[in-house]
């Protein structure tokens, strides 16, 4: 019982992802456009836009969880298989939030003359 799907339910199930992806892109370019009108609008208002993306909180709330996960991973690896290849998949995370942790720590530093 051999079942082979009609060429209609093909091409429907390959237009789906096309679909989905030319609306993604049409709702990223509105809202694009939104921001950029709005925030225009306030500067001839003579409003402030709000503020740009914290870059230090971020380094440090993404080095927190990243290093969080890298260690539980670790450990979990560790005591499941041992030292081996397995353990990369703790040690990677651990590694990045790790270097963010140092990023922000270096960043919040003040700057000596």
């Amino acid at each position: 019982m051999n079942q082979v799907p009609s060429a209609a339910a093909q091409i429907i199930v390959s237009i789906i992802p096309i679909v989905g992806i030319g609306t993604g892109g049409v709702v990223a370019f509105f809202f694009l456009l939104w921001n950029h009108r709005q925030k225009m609008r306030l500067i001839e208002q003579g409003i402030r836009p709000p503020g740009e993306f914290d870059l230090d909180a971020y380094a440090l709330l993404a080095g927190l969880l990243t290093t969080a996960v890298g260690v539980v991973l670790t450990l979990f690896f560790a005591l499941m298989e041992g030292i081996s290849y397995v353990l990369l998949g703790g040690l990677i995370p651990l590694a990045v939030g790790a270097g963010l942790l140092l990023f922000c720590h270096i960043r919040s530093r003040p700057v000596r003359k």
